[in-house]
């Protein structure tokens, strides 16, 4: 496996532990329908969480949540639509970041990263 893949897996593996200490129950990894993907599944409190995972060396080419570029948003709501479609899924829905950052993966959480895009509704 490349050693960027090694990198981020290891960065999901990181967030996903992280959310399960914080009470989250994490309901699928990694989920993917045809081109679309969702990096980590999770409910708390009767919401649904949707959370993007961006795992960096460091900050020299900027925050990793800054590569949550408009049209990475747009997969990713499409993406949780197909999943909340499929599972007949019944409640509100949250976007989340996950950063994990350097040699001792710092953990920051952005919880309400971004709304549903205009477009969508």
């Amino acid at each position: 496996m490349a050693e960027h893949n090694v990198l981020g897996h290891t960065g999901e593996d990181d967030a996903a532990d992280y959310l399960a200490r914080e009470g989250y129950h994490i309901l699928d990894r990694n989920w993917r329908s045809g081109h679309k993907e969702i990096d980590i599944v999770a409910e708390k409190g009767g919401v649904l969480v949707i959370v993007e995972v961006k795992t960096r060396r460091d900050a020299r080419f900027g925050k990793p949540e800054d590569a949550v570029s408009e049209n990475k948003i747009r997969r990713i709501v499409l993406a949780a639509d197909a999943y909340v479609r499929l599972y007949r899924i019944d409640m509100p829905v949250r976007f989340d970041i996950i950063t994990v950052l350097g040699k001792y993966r710092q953990i920051n959480h952005i919880i309400d990263a971004f709304r549903t895009p205009v477009w969508y509704r």
